[in-house]
């Protein structure tokens, strides 16, 4: 006899409804962001879109809005720049929990000069590291007050031949800006890993979930006006690149599985099935680099000291 499950294949344009869930999803205004944002919502779950830019904010939730036939979406003021604006986002949020947070906002620079947040990191990587640690401190009592929550964490495929310098993590002294942009998300794939073998030890309902989104390409992304226009000539002109990479929309199919299939646990890794870099995704075992737990030990207390957030604390 066929082999029957309660549990159908996961179909990235077929997702589960989560009606009554709320997730937060940090830079869901713009790029992979806004479609995690869009997918989430058409689950019947309240998004909310954590943004340092409101009017952009609300261009991407009016979009949605259009797209989604009653959708609950809406936005909060986040800048992961600012460490002393964080711990106000749980009051704006106006919730009593929250059953995922999508660490997905983040800075890329490509040329000199080295920037610094308002607190005197280098930009990169106190945005999406630092300021996503610091965050999660904020957001834990309502992730536990959830009954099976998640931090799902975007890392990036660039991460994966980066290696970090413990005694460099701001690239005060080596400041390359492609390199320090894969070493800061790097060190949010650790910190995603760390997290959950910390919450496995305090026995917490929540889990942390690390993904990538592949080869995320703006020219191979559908067009969702005023947020993302594609003219017909970036479309043409990317075509070969679809044989090895995707458009954002497919960039943003590994957070939402994690945020939303039971069957995903904490601890693991998803991305996308071809060589990691388009197609639905997929689990793939955790990088060796990133099973280093002494490295990954010495960045969280260096995190801990950087931000002033100690997660240990509330885990």
């Amino acid at each position: 006899m066929p082999s029957t499950s309660s549990t159908p294949p996961w179909n990235v344009h077929r997702l589960p409804r989560a009606d009554g869930s709320v997730f937060l999803v940090t830079g869901g205004n713009a790029g992979i962001g806004y479609f995690v944002a869009e997918q989430l919502s058409e689950t019947g779950a309240t998004v909310v879109i954590g943004s340092r830019n409101p009017a952009r904010a609300e261009v991407a939730t009016a979009s949605i809005r259009a797209r989604v036939p009653g959708a609950r979406v809406r936005a909060v003021r986040l800048d992961l720049a600012d460490l002393s604006s964080l711990a106000t986002v749980v009051e704006s949020l106006g919730v009593e929990r929250l059953d995922a947070v999508v660490h997905n906002a983040g800075v890329a620079l490509d040329d000199p000069p080295r920037r610094e947040t308002a607190d005197g990191h280098e930009l990169m990587f106190g945005t999406n590291h630092l300021g996503h640690f610091a965050l999660t401190r904020w957001l834990m009592p309502l992730l536990a007050a959830a009954p099976a929550a998640r931090v799902v964490t975007m890392g990036s495929f660039a991460a994966k031949s980066e290696r970090l310098d413990l005694d460099d993590l701001q690239s005060r002294n080596d400041y390359r800006p492609k390199r320090t942009y894969g070493r800061s998300k790097l060190a949010q794939m650790y910190f995603g890993v760390e997290l959950d073998r910390c919450l496995r030890a305090a026995g917490s309902t929540v889990a942390s979930v690390v993904v990538h989104p592949g080869g995320a390409l703006d020219s191979l992304t559908p067009s969702r006006p005023p947020v993302h226009v594609r003219t017909t000539g970036a479309r043409l002109g990317a075509a070969p690149a679809a044989l090895l990479v995707q458009g954002k929309h497919a960039g943003a199919w590994p957070a939402v599985r994690a945020v939303l299939d039971p069957a995903v646990l904490g601890g693991q890794l998803w991305e996308p099935r071809v060589f990691g870099l388009r197609g639905e995704p997929r689990r793939e075992p955790v990088w060796n680099h990133l099973t280093d737990t002494a490295v990954a030990a010495r960045l969280w207390e260096a995190s801990c000291d950087l931000t002033g957030a100690d997660l240990g604390t509330i885990l």
